[in-house]
């Protein structure tokens, strides 16, 4: 089984999912099936149908999570340092471009997020960003279209 590297912080919310999954959702969804039960016809019966499909969702949902969870590399990026970008690392950037400031950090691929600033360790953009350090300006292939960065901080934090 190949190991899964990810932040100590994205292995605690997978386990905070892991447990709300099966703790809270799992018993909601057998009360939904329950209640549509006791409606009677089952074959015509949407809400059981419904109830039925969220469990599956769940429970497809809870085996990846174990699974995550079993083979999680968990790397302490407070243990990490040095100039270089590697994983862990938050990149903070300037677009060549726009001169807008991005700030990214690399991260496994079940905790990346984009919108919150974390991108995975298999993205273009982290791809790109690996083994560069501060000044390097940095090419990446992006499906909009080629976009230069300088490089102007790494941290580890």
């Amino acid at each position: 089984m190949e190991k899964v590297p990810m932040t100590a912080g994205g292995f605690a919310a997978l386990e905070v999912e892991l447990k709300h999954r099966q703790q809270v959702e799992r018993q909601r969804i057998i009360a939904a099936i329950s209640e549509a039960r006791a409606l009677g016809d089952l074959s015509e019966n949407a809400e059981y149908h419904a109830a039925k499909e969220a469990q599956s969702l769940n429970e497809g949902r809870i085996m990846e999570l174990e699974s995550l969870i079993g083979r999680a590399d968990i790397i302490d990026v407070s243990k990490l340092g040095g100039d270089t970008v590697k994983f862990g690392a938050t990149v903070k950037l300037i677009d060549d471009d726009t001169e807008e400031e991005k700030s990214y950090q690399i991260v496994g691929e079940p905790e990346s997020d984009v919108k919150s600033g974390k991108v995975s360790v298999g993205s273009p953009i982290a791809r790109a960003l690996i083994g560069k350090k501060v000044g390097d300006s940095v090419q990446v292939n992006t499906p909009g279209g080629g976009k230069s960065y300088e490089i102007v901080g790494v941290a580890f934090r």
